[in-house]
């Protein structure tokens, strides 16, 4: 996914080789995340959406060994998905929060609502939109694509 032009705020953030933290709804799993992001979107999946409980979830894209979690407590649970993709989630409270599988090596996607600091771009586009739900109306000007690249 191609970068859209980002906050030069949010540009001087990732050049200087920050990192944004976030975590799960109770604290018990952390994680911080070093920039800059691979991408940010949307997608509207229905296995997304099933595990969130939500129209659209948006995520952010990260070279996996960008990502420290931090999980002292080891409430840090993996969901495997018989069709592919394995889904990391808090133990303790149940927040959905991790994202990776085969289909995209090397790349761990979290949930962007998670971040408790400025990421280096906004969501660049909804992805997997032909499963969209037609109860939750979009209308940005994003475009609106089949899959992440």
């Amino acid at each position: 996914m191609e970068a859209s032009n980002p906050d030069p705020d949010m540009a001087r953030q990732a050049r200087s080789g920050a990192s944004a933290r976030g975590s799960c709804l109770c604290g018990a799993v952390g994680f911080a995340a070093e920039l800059p992001s691979k991408w940010v979107a949307h997608c509207h999946c229905s296995r997304c959406r099933r595990a969130h409980g939500a129209p659209f979830v948006t995520w952010a894209g990260f070279r996996t060994e960008a990502v420290t979690v931090e999980d002292p407590r080891s409430q840090l649970r993996w969901h495997v998905a018989d069709e592919g993709g394995m889904r990391g989630f808090c133990g303790h409270c149940g927040s959905p929060m991790l994202f990776k599988s085969e289909r995209w090596p090397g790349e761990l996607h979290i949930a962007r609502a998670l971040f408790l600091e400025p990421l280096d771009r906004a969501p660049q586009a909804h992805v997997f939109y032909e499963t969209h739900v037609d109860w939750a109306p979009v209308d940005d000007a994003l475009p609106k694509k089949s899959s992440i690249p």
